[in-house]
């Protein structure tokens, strides 16, 4: 991004977007989806399907929860209920066990978004009303790029002295 005199909130989302945007598709494996964020260094990637068409989002928090110690509790629960007294065979044992579940399972469907022409104070104020740390970009209901919150503090932060004031 090159320094600009425009005033902070008149950047657009296409100014200051990453666009190089890391996804994954809905029938990936939770393993792939964990090791693209873990390989890239983020924390969530668009789930877009062949055409590039935002489907839903995957965060850290999505692959993490179904492991946590409350959903484990519930799990042994039923498989109490479902032996009723018998030994589960084995290989039934092992198969439950297996994370079979893919992006699609996990992804959050009802994604907030904006165009290209998006305001940083429009995105800003979008990250914080809704509780979240990025919003992908598109463009014809296609992912172009994704703008977080360190996008936008980046984008601060190369303004001219005189556009901080």
């Amino acid at each position: 991004m090159s320094e600009k005199s425009v005033a902070p909130a008149l950047m657009t989302a296409a100014e200051i977007m990453t666009g190089k945007v890391v996804s994954v598709h809905p029938s990936d494996a939770v393993s792939v989806v964990a090791g693209q964020l873990a390989r890239h260094g983020i924390s969530a990637a668009p789930v877009v399907d062949a055409q590039g068409k935002l489907l839903g989002m995957v965060s850290e928090g999505d692959i993490m929860r179904p492991f946590g110690a409350k959903n484990q509790m519930r799990r042994a629960w039923w498989l109490e209920m479902l032996a009723e007294g018998e030994d589960l065979a084995p290989d039934f044992l092992e198969y439950i066990k297996q994370d079979n579940r893919k992006a699609a399972d996990l992804m959050t469907r009802e994604v907030i978004s904006v165009g290209e022409t998006a305001l940083l104070g429009e995105i800003a104020d979008l990250l914080a009303e809704h509780h979240i740390k990025r919003v992908p970009v598109l463009k014809d209901g296609r992912v172009v790029g994704i703008v977080s919150r360190a996008d936008i503090v980046r984008a601060l932060a190369h303004l001219p002295r005189a556009g901080r004031a």
